[in-house]
This record gives structure tokens, sequence and C-alpha cells, in this order.
């Protein structure tokens, strides 16, 4: 490579030369190059944080006006090497369950997902008692919660006979099982959330929006929800993904 190539990269005229060039420049210099996505001006891990932050709340919202539940946002763990975060952990000390809620706003790798829930499932019960809830011999429920995308659609689509089987309810189950959850449950909804920083939501913070035909209306017309959240309305125009939905047709 000549020395007026290297030196134009180093003075950052990078227009004209192929990232396999720059990263043979990196490599011998020792250098590790690190691309950073950006989405309408903002680092694309700020704009996840905030939808991750606007699903959170309205999870928050509708736990909050169920009576019975306790739960505890962002709870960390570490057994014996086995570590990680349980984005909500909810506890209904009457009926002794114990329910794990994942909050995805991506959706990267499906066998992660099921590997990664397997294990906060297993270890749920210990780190509620970590939390001083009396949960020795609880039942232990998984609701994972996934943004309604294009992409997330299209990616659990392609898994759905392994999803059915893993989490074989959803976001219709959801309402009445918070109300008494009486029998585990393993659901897996989609929340469409618009959140602060996204052109298309108001200064009033996240909503949630519920199409037409999902909101029970004509086909024709929408109804957009303010947040927060009242109690009478879940967040869960929360079918599954295609593929794990009911087979018959809702009137």
């Amino acid at each position: 490579m000549s020395p007026s190539t290297v030196c134009r990269i180093e003075q950052g005229h990078l227009a004209s030369y192929s990232f396999r060039t720059m990263d043979r420049v990196a490599a011998t210099l020792g250098i590790r190059l690190d691309i950073v996505p950006r989405w309408r001006g903002g680092e694309l891990d700020r704009l996840l944080n905030s939808g991750h932050s606007a699903m959170h709340e309205v999870v928050a919202l509708r736990l909050g006006a169920m009576p019975g539940w306790r739960f505890a946002p962002e709870v960390s763990f570490s057994f014996y090497g086995e570590r990680g975060v349980i984005d909500v952990l909810a506890w209904h000390e009457t009926r002794r369950m114990l329910l794990v809620i994942e909050l995805k706003t991506a959706i990267v790798d499906v066998q992660d997902l099921l590997a990664s829930m397997d294990r906060r499932r297993r270890l749920a019960a210990r780190i509620g008692r970590e939390r001083g809830w009396a949960t020795n011999g609880a039942t232990v429920s998984a609701w994972v919660v996934i943004a309604d995308t294009r992409t997330n659609r299209a990616r659990l689509a392609a898994h759905s006979a392994v999803l059915r089987a893993a989490f074989p309810a959803d976001g219709r189950t959801i309402a009445g099982w918070l109300a008494d959850p009486r029998s585990p449950l393993a659901a897996l909804s989609f929340l469409q959330v618009l959140h602060r920083g996204n052109s298309k939501s108001g200064p009033g913070g996240p909503e949630r929006v519920r199409r037409g035909h999902e909101a029970g209306v004509g086909p024709q017309s929408s109804t957009r929800e303010r947040h927060p959240a009242r109690a009478e309305h879940p967040p869960d125009h929360e079918s599954g993904p295609p593929g794990l939905q009911p087979t018959s047709k809702q009137p």
C-alpha cells in the first residue's frame, strides 16, 4: 500500500477507500475499527434504550394497576457464573406466582432468547428470595414482550414452530391471567410503543398505538391511547407472531 494512501486515510479522507483497505491499515497498526450506526442523528443504542424504557413504563403501569402484584425492574443476579438481568420480576404472593418479564426492542438471536429465558425461570425463585419474597416452592411463569416491528415479526415468524412450543400463550391471554394467575403461563406478545425521540411521538412521551382491527373497531379507523395507560387498556394488541396466532378467526 502506497505511503500516500496511508497518509490520506490518517488525515480522514476516507470516501475513496473501501472498508477492506482501511481495515488492512488498522490491522497493521494494531487498531480495531468500530462501526457506529446512526439513525436520524442519534446513536442506535440510545434509540433502543429509549424504546426499552418506554416498554418498561407501559408494563410497569399495567402491573401497578393489578391487585396483588409486586414487581422490581432491572433485577440483576449472579450465581456461580450464571449472571444476567431480568427486565421485570413480579411476585403475586396470594397465588405464589413469580413472573419473569423480558422486554425486547429487537430480536437478534431466537435461540439465545429461549436459552436466557430458561435460565431466568430456573433461577427466579432464588432471585426472589434474595429480595425478601417468600418464594420457596413458588410457581414461575414467563412473559416475553417484543417491540412490534416488521423486522421482529419476520424474524419470529421464521421460528414459529419453536416459539409455539416455548411460549404457547399470546397477548390475548395476558389480561385475564394477570387478574388471577392460578396456573403457570408462558406467553409471547407484541407491543407497539412510540417513545421519546421518535418523530412520531408527541410531547407527552411514549404512546401505545392500536390499529383498527386490533382494537376491535372498523377496518379503516384507529385509536391512539395517550400514555400513561389506564388499567382497562392493556398493553396488548399483543398477538403472537405470524404462525403463533390461534387459527380461529376473530369476529
